[in-house]
């Protein structure tokens, strides 16, 4: 695997190298020494900007509340394709940001929402779930779980088809889409599909690509820590809310699509994740893109693979809301 790479960045792509040699030019100071507050507020402007400008058009984008267990209003954004009055009810995907459980919000993941309702000619629902230091493990698995059971049960009220559900992430996002899945299975709740970019999967970052990819890919191994520190206590790492792959059985879940990239301290378990869904007998599709690093799928003015991964995502939701 490129995670042995004896030469590691002579395996990125030229737009993503111009992008990490603008990024070093520019001083950008690391999350891992900002308060969480500054990090956030860093990563609402800065991310866009990566983005696709202006954001593609989308007929239907709906701000709405979602009630968490304990009363509290998790802010959510729609999106969905124009539809005629004779058309079928849209069929829906929950969306789960990236962030680390940290950082993150509607705001730097909204190009993404709206290529994959575009895309997979489908509803997307992205989901502000409360962050961490404030709401530390297990909140952000319970408010995403809370949404999921929220529109199986409401979509209709929303003029969308709650039986025809999937769940997807990325990165800490895509923890929380494997983590509700596996709670899906365990509640007879049936998902069409689960959609994962680069999903943490492991209890503890020792796999090699973690140091393969330690320093000068983007995410760090600093930052990565800071993330966990703000989000889990160490006695609860080994929770399988945490680490799915420490799930005890991952057979009966949904399909999965996962797409990961060649240059992500994460690569290593997302391959491990997806190896150990087939052996359960879990239909995976598994994407790689080649020369590009960890949160590519946000950047896709200046990463232009973003773009494919849109595309594959979209496809894969459109068949499985299909079939």
């Amino acid at each position: 695997m490129s995670s042995h790479h004896t030469n590691p960045r002579s395996l990125l792509n030229a737009a993503t190298r111009s992008l990490i040699e603008r990024v070093h030019r520019a001083g950008r100071p690391p999350m891992a020494v900002m308060t969480p507050e500054q990090a956030r507020e860093f990563y609402d402007i800065g991310g866009p900007m990566l983005d696709l400008q202006p954001p593609p058009h989308v007929d239907r984008v709906e701000n709405l509340f979602i009630p968490a267990r304990d009363g509290h209003p998790m802010p959510a954004r729609l999106y969905a394709p124009q539809q005629s009055p004779d058309d079928p009810a849209f069929p829906v995907l929950l969306y789960l940001h990236g962030g680390g459980f940290t950082v993150g919000s509607l705001t730097t993941h909204d190009v993404l929402c709206r290529q994959l309702s575009r895309l997979g000619h489908c509803a997307v629902v992205s989901l502000d779930y409360r962050l961490a230091p404030e709401h530390r493990f297990p909140t952000a698995v319970h408010d995403a779980w809370d949404a999921l059971n929220w529109l199986h049960q409401h979509a209709q009220s929303l003029g969308l088809d709650g039986t025809r559900l999937a769940v997807g992430g990325d990165s800490a996002g895509g923890t929380l889409s494997a983590v509700c899945a596996l709670m899906a299975r365990d509640a007879g709740l049936k998902l069409r599909l689960q959609l994962l970019f680069y999903p943490g999967t492991i209890a503890h970052q020792d796999t090699a690509s973690h140091h393969t990819f330690a320093e000068g890919f983007m995410l760090d191994q600093a930052t990565v820590d800071w993330f966990f520190a703000q989000y889990i206590d160490p006695t609860d790492r080994e929770d399988w809310r945490f680490a799915p792959l420490n799930a005890p059985d991952h057979s009966g879940l949904p399909p999965a699509w996962i797409g990961l990239a060649e240059c992500d301290p994460l690569v290593d378990e997302g391959v491990q994740y997806a190896d150990t869904l087939r052996l359960a007998s879990v239909p995976v599709d598994l994407e790689i893109y080649k020369g590009v690093v960890h949160g590519f799928i946000t950047m896709g003015r200046a990463i232009p693979d973003a773009l494919k991964a849109h595309a594959d995502a979209g496809r894969a939701l459109k068949t499985a809301f299909e079939s």
